[in-house]
């Protein structure tokens, strides 16, 4: 391990953040089992600073940087959480949380390439540091180490991984392409998030429970809630992008609509906006003032009304007060109620797991997935 680079310790706040804490955790076992994943979350926090080391410089500095700026460790921990079911934290359950969170880790780099984001966990992302080629090739190395880390653990392991890494790449190329004619576009939406979100935490559940060697037969279940409750969590995301404090969440108010992403709400709005005025109001002063994706360099002759240079550009204010309208809209209200569906889904997806600690620990995981705030 590179010395440099010292160890965060991130169990215990990991925990609280997602529940885990000492207000569920009531007996000496469920106590224990927390205490276990708190060290679990050690285990791979440490192992991850390790992986994503590298003997050359620029490789060395692009890997490390967005897991130096943070980041929540959802997946490693439902790893560790599933894996109760079995044997418990081993080695192999670590190797595997590891390999999930590198995998995320690498396809994030490549997000902020095609989404041309700005900035990536409180810090300005990777492409606007190093530029889009070191950017993506940085999240190739990652994918790369993920791969030999699951290659460890077994041709089951690489299976799995090949088919997850598979799913990540057909719901960005659904995302970048959009839905066909004649395709329901919340539907496509929908299976865009269960692609990129669901499937990885769906993985990270699996894995947990495969390589504790825990009983087959709560494979399924743990699936179907890692793929429900990831598709939730990306929609509790389309609702706080709207989030009025940007300190709580880290972003400006209506981010992903100032870079011309389409997300739920929106969706939702453009529904309702077929039958009322009010709405088909505000999703046009959307189209024109906030999802505006003419590049500068481009503005044109300002006597053309098709160009940048000749469009009135709206304030920081207006633009505020339509992301706030937004916020306010139905069509938003309509999108947290979708998420709370698809995490009440997921729970009722747990239903074959015996009675105890990691069910209700899990509960609670979907619970504070809906609940969260960034």
């Amino acid at each position: 391990m590179n010395p440099s680079h010292p160890v965060v310790r991130r169990g215990s706040a990991l925990a609280a953040n997602l529940g885990l804490s000492e207000r569920l955790f009531a007996s000496t076992a469920d106590k224990a089992m927390a205490k276990a994943i708190d060290d679990g979350i050690d285990r791979v926090e440490a192992g991850l600073v390790r992986e994503v080391s590298f003997a050359d410089s620029i490789a060395d500095a692009s890997t490390r940087y967005l897991l130096d700026a943070g980041g929540k460790r959802v997946r490693p921990m439902l790893t560790l959480l599933t894996a109760q079911l079995g044997a418990g934290i081993t080695d192999d359950v670590v190797t595997a949380a590891e390999a999930i969170e590198i995998t995320h880790l690498g396809s994030l780099y490549h997000d902020d390439v095609m989404d041309d984001s700005e900035r990536r966990r409180g810090v300005p992302s990777a492409q606007t540091v190093w530029g889009n080629s070191v950017a993506i090739l940085t999240g190739d190395l990652l994918f790369a180490r993920a791969s030999q880390l699951m290659a460890e653990l077994g041709e089951r392991a690489i299976r799995m991984q090949a088919g997850t890494f598979e799913r990540l790449v057909l719901g960005q190329l659904h995302e970048t392409v959009g839905p066909g004619e004649g395709d329901d576009p919340i539907e496509h939406y929908i299976q865009v998030l269960a692609d990129k979100t669901g499937s990885l935490i769906a993985a990270a559940a699996q894995s947990g429970l495969v390589f504790s060697g825990a009983d087959p037969a709560y494979e399924a279940p743990v699936v179907e809630f890692g793929e429900k409750i990831g598709i939730a969590f990306q929609l509790i995301d389309d609702v706080i992008d709207l989030s009025p404090q940007p300190e709580t969440t880290g972003k400006v108010p209506g981010t992903d609509l100032r870079a011309g992403v389409v997300t739920l709400p929106v969706l939702r709005l453009a529904e309702l906006a077929k039958t009322d005025a009010a709405s088909a109001d505000l999703l046009r002063r959307i189209e024109r003032d906030v999802m505006v994706l003419v590049d500068p360099a481009d503005a044109g002759d300002p006597h053309d009304t098709n160009t940048l240079a000749s469009r009135i550009v709206p304030s920081r204010e207006t633009v505020d007060a339509i992301v706030a309208e937004l916020r306010d809209h139905a069509a938003t209200k309509a999108t947290l109620d979708e998420a709370h569906r698809w995490a009440r889904e997921a729970v009722e997806a747990l239903a074959p797991l015996p009675e105890g600690t990691v069910k209700k620990a899990l509960i609670r995981f979907a619970e504070t997935v809906v609940d969260r705030a960034s």
